[in-house]
C-alpha cells in the first residue's frame, strides 16, 4: 500500500489515505516519488473547472526514481532519476506527426480517463493529468517519464515537470521575447517566477511583476523582475507610463482571469504580443472592439505547456539550471509534507507564496 492524496468528488476535500498500486504491466513504469510541486491546475482539476474522472489522485509535476518497468520499456530502466510528463505526445496524431506540435496532442490526457490504482476499499482510482504525483509512488506510461539530465538536483527537478517548461516555453515559444524588450508579467506565483526567470535569461531589458499580494515583490524581484506593481484597475496604464507610454513589447498572463488577460492585452505596446497561460473557468467572458483590434494591432494567443517540446526544451533548461542562470529552488516558497497538500491549495486561494513542494 502507498499513501496518498485522494480528491473523492469534484469539489470535495482532500483526503489522506492509503492505495492499492499495482505492478507495471507491458509499457508502464513505476517511480517512486522524491518531491511533488503543488500547481493551480490542481486546485483547477479539484474545484472542477478542469475535467478529471474521480476518485482521483492529483498532482502532475513531480520527480522521483524509476523502481520497476513493465514488458518493453526500454526509455528508462530502475535506479533512473526521471521527470514525470503530464502531457505526453504520441507521435503519431495529427499536431505531433503532421503539425510538430506536441503540446497540442490528441492524446496527452488519455490516461487521465484510464484507472490506474484502487483506493483502500476498492475503489477504481484515476491518475490526475494522468500522472498522480500526490503519493509515495505512481503508476505511468512509458511515455509519461523524461530522462532527468546530468546535474540537476532530483527535489528540485519536479518544477521542470510544468512549472518551469510552462514558463520557459510562454516566453521563449509563445511570446517569442527578444534581447532588449520590455515584459509584463500578470501573476508572480510559481509559473509566474518561471516566466520572470526565462525573460532575464532571454535579455529581456525590463520585468514588470503584476500581482495582488505585496508579499510578491521580494520574490519577484530576486527572479529578476525590475518593476513591481499592485494588480488595480489601472494597471494597464501604469505599464505604459512605466515604458515612456509605448507599452511593453509583450505581456505573460498567469492567473486565468478575464480581467487579467484583458489588462494584460491592454498593456502591451502596438503590435504587443499577449500569452495566456492560466487557466480560467468556461463562463468567464474577455470582450475587445473591433476598432481597437484594428487599432493596435496587438496578438492574443493560448499557451498550452509553454508550446514546449520536453525532448527539445529540457535539456536546455538543464544546462541553465548546471550553469547557475536557472535556479529552481528560488521558485520554492514552503517544502511541505503530504498530508499539507490541503493547506497549500488554501494558501493558492489566499494567492500566498510562490511553489509549494511537497518532498517525500
Amino acid at each position: 500500500m502507498v499513501r496518498a492524496v485522494v480528491l473523492p468528488a469534484a469539489k470535495a476535500p482532500l483526503e489522506m489515505g492509503e492505495i492499492d498500486l499495482p505492478e507495471p504491466g507491458p509499457g508502464r513504469v513505476r517511480v517512486r516519488l522524491t518531491a511533488a510541486g503543488v500547481c493551480h491546475s490542481d486546485l483547477s482539476l479539484s474545484n472542477g473547472t478542469l475535467r478529471q474522472p474521480v476518485p482521483a489522485v492529483l498532482g502532475h509535476e513531480g520527480a522521483g526514481t524509476v523502481t520497476a518497468v513493465g514488458e518493453g520499456v526500454t526509455a528508462v530502466a530502475p535506479g533512473d532519476e526521471v521527470v514525470l510528463n503530464w502531457a505526453p505526445a504520441c507521435g503519431s496524431c495529427h499536431f505531433c506527426a503532421k503539425l510538430g506540435e506536441p503540446w497540442l496532442c490528441t492524446e496527452a490526457n488519455a490516461a487521465s480517463g484510464v484507472p490506474y490504482a484502487r483506493s483502500a476499499d476498492g475503489r477504481d482510482l484515476y491518475p490526475g493529468l494522468g500522472t498522480a504525483a500526490f503519493a509515495q509512488e505512481t503508476v505511468v506510461a512509458e511515455r509519461g517519464v523524461l530522462p532527468l539530465p546530468a546535474g540537476v538536483p532530483l527535489a528540485d527537478a519536479a518544477l521542470l515537470g510544468c512549472a518551469v517548461l510552462t514558463g520557459y516555453g510562454a516566453v521563449n515559444h509563445s511570446v517569442r521575447l527578444r534581447a532588449g524588450e520590455t515584459l509584463a508579467v500578470f501573476g508572480a506565483g510559481g509559473v509566474g517566477l518561471a516566466v520572470i526567470q526565462a525573460a532575464r535569461i532571454a535579455g529581456a531589458e525590463r520585468i514588470v511583476a503584476v500581482d495582488v499580494s505585496p508579499g510578491k515583490e521580494e520574490l519577484a524581484r530576486r527572479a529578476g523582475a525590475t518593476d513591481f506593481l499592485i494588480a488595480s484597475d489601472t494597471t494597464a496604464k501604469e505599464i505604459r507610463k512605466i515604458t515612456g507610454g509605448l507599452g511593453a513589447d509583450a505581456a505573460v498572463e498567469c492567473v486565468g482571469r478575464a480581467e487579467t488577460i484583458r489588462a494584460a492585452w491592454s498593456s502591451t505596446r502596438r503590435g504587443g504580443r499577449t500569452s495566456v497561460v492560466g487557466i480560467g473557468g468556461k463562463d468567464s467572458q474577455v470582450s475587445f472592439s473591433p476598432l481597437e483590434i484594428f487599432h493596435f494591432a496587438r496578438t492574443l494567443s493560448g499557451c498550452v505547456f509553454g508550446n514546449c517540446d520536453p525532448a527539445r526544451d529540457l535539456p536546455v533548461l538543464a544546462e541553465h539550471v548546471r550553469s547557475g542562470r536557472l535556479d529552481l529552488g528560488a521558485l520554492v516558497t514552503d517544502r511541505i509534507g503530504l498530508e499539507e497538500v490541503p493547506a497549500a491549495f488554501e494558501a493558492m486561494l489566499a494567492g500566498r507564496g510562490g511553489r509549494a513542494l511537497v518532498v517525500f
